[in-house]
């Protein structure tokens, strides 16, 4: 897979499509991170919006 890393996002996320497979770093140019909490008070409270399946 040829993948341009974005060096400010890291990522483990292997599922998605916007993995580097060969490192944990994400390909897009930025993301959106969302919750699906009407009042999120920890970090499992938040989301990337931009996740993608594989």
């Amino acid at each position: 897979m040829n993948c341009n890393a974005n060096k400010s996002i890291e990522c483990t996320v292997k599922q998605c499509a916007h993995h580097c497979d060969e490192a944990n770093y994400c390909s897009l140019e930025r993301i959106l991170v969302g919750t699906h909490e009407a009042n999120p008070s920890v970090d499992q409270c938040t989301d990337c919006m931009s996740f993608r399946k594989k």
